[in-house]
């Protein structure tokens, strides 16, 4: 018999209404990735222990012993591993391009900056003087803004850049004022002054680019050498540099240049003054500039670099640094804590270049971040001169991860079964929208 539907009861219509409703959707898990069970080293937050790192919206969102994993889209198993603050390069060169006879500074000798910084954990690439005040528009229109890698810049005194040959012995293309102006113009992306590769038997590289370093107030990176005859490194580390000025190639020993550790197998009383009065010694590795006869004795006295970096180019990276990894490893053998291997690519490197929101994991910071293994087994690490270093560990990345978005996965550890992939055509004559960069 058919009811009429107004002789139905409300409690009725109700049950009526209530079955035949949709099922309400279930509300996402409010994190994007959970990192699950790594060793997470943290040094600016003072973390070094197992526990989990979550990951919302391109951030930080929680570090603590035990997240759930419910509340993630993805999970990454890092039991066993390192879970670190994405890594610090502070001396590479990655303004590439194609000029001839250019060397660093929009040549070929310079490194892509994408096409080596994840593999390795790095999510920041500072580039050590290709750029000088003349051309760093054109090198942040060609390489910073399209870059995934956050890309910095320690500006040239030079005014057109590491060109190389009689271009950087142009005193006259050093001017303090004009290079302290492009630096006001791009604070914060601009971190830092770079002398290098003049030869002269002179100060005015260096005095100008401290000038220029106080006026802007950011520090000044010295890669210092090739003087005949060689100026006094004494004078340049406590007379003319300021607390937080760096000099570059610590462990080198190249011609114009004396090495920090003398004939004596001695650390200069005069570079123990340096570092007590705030100078920061940088190993900028290179092709040419990290020596186990400077490194050996100087940290079997304790003197341990207060930044690791690569001086990444063309050369070094397929020379004895190979990357930062690398280095970081060496640095490790010679009998560097871990812990402090970190801070020095981390945190330190972030307070050098004055980017406190940079080298660490604190709830809310853009989410760069590294997962390593360390190696076990037998290697060998190769200095400047070719010789060799045998060694029983080395640092491996497994996972990069920059501004919230997997940028680097070795093994698969953030990728899901194949199995559960959807079934569809692969490949595209469509090219991809541009991407926009992330935020410097």
């Amino acid at each position: 018999m058919r009811i009429p539907l107004r002789s139905l009861s409300f409690s009725a219509l109700a049950v009526v209404a209530i079955g035949a409703a949709p099922a309400v959707a279930q509300p996402a898990p409010p994190y994007a990735i959970v990192i699950k069970g790594g060793h997470v080293i943290d040094p600016k937050n003072g973390r070094d222990g197992v526990m989990d790192v979550a990951i919302a919206d391109g951030k930080i969102a929680e570090v603590a012993a035990a997240i759930d994993a419910a509340k993630a889209r993805r999970v990454v198993d890092a039991a066993g591993l390192y879970v670190v603050p994405g890594l610090i390069d502070m001396h590479a060169h990655v303004f590439h391009g194609t000029e001839p006879d250019a060397y660093l500074s929009n040549g070929l000798q310079a490194v892509p900056p994408d096409s080596h910084s994840f593999r390795s954990g790095q999510t920041t690439l500072v580039d050590a003087g290709g750029a000088g005040w003349r051309n760093f528009l054109q090198f942040k229109t060609n390489v910073i803004d399209v870059s995934k890698t956050r890309v910095l810049s320690f500006l040239n005194i030079v005014g057109s850049g590491m060109k190389g040959g009689p271009v950087e012995q142009n005193l006259t293309d050093m001017d303090a004022r004009l290079t302290a102006m492009r630096i006001a113009q791009h604070k914060g992306v601009i971190v830092g002054i770079k002398v290098a590769h003049y030869n002269g038997d002179d100060w005015n590289p260096v005095d100008r680019a401290v000038e220029a370093g106080t006026e802007a107030e950011v520090p000044v990176m010295i890669d210092f050498g090739g003087h005949n005859p060689p100026l006094s490194l004494d004078d340049l580390l406590n007379k003319h540099l300021r607390p937080g000025d760096i000099l570059t190639h610590m462990y080198g020993h190249v011609q114009g240049r004396y090495p920090i550790v003398n004939g004596q197998g001695q650390i200069e009383p005069y570079v123990v003054a340096a570092r007590k009065r705030g100078v920061i010694f940088d190993v900028g590795h290179g092709g040419g500039s990290f020596l186990f006869r400077q490194a050996v004795p100087a940290t079997k006295q304790g003197f341990f670099p207060d930044v690791v970096s690569t001086d990444l180019h063309t050369g070094s990276e397929n020379a004895g640094m190979k990357d930062i990894l690398n280095v970081m490893s060496k640095l490790m053998t010679l009998g560097m804590p871990l812990k402090d291997v970190v801070a020095a690519n981390t945190a330190k490197a972030a307070a050098v270049i004055k980017r406190d929101d940079l080298g660490h994991l604190a709830v809310g910071v853009e989410a760069d971040v590294a997962v390593l293994a360390v190696r076990k087994g037998e290697f060998g690490f190769i200095d400047s001169s070719g010789g060799r270093l045998p060694g029983t560990q080395k640092l491996e990345c497994e996972l990069t991860i920059r501004a919230g978005q997997v940028v680097w996965d070795l093994n698969g550890r953030a990728a899901p079964d194949w199995t559960t992939m959807p079934v569809v055509p692969q490949g595209s004559t469509a090219r991809p929208a541009r991407r926009p960069p992330a935020r410097p």
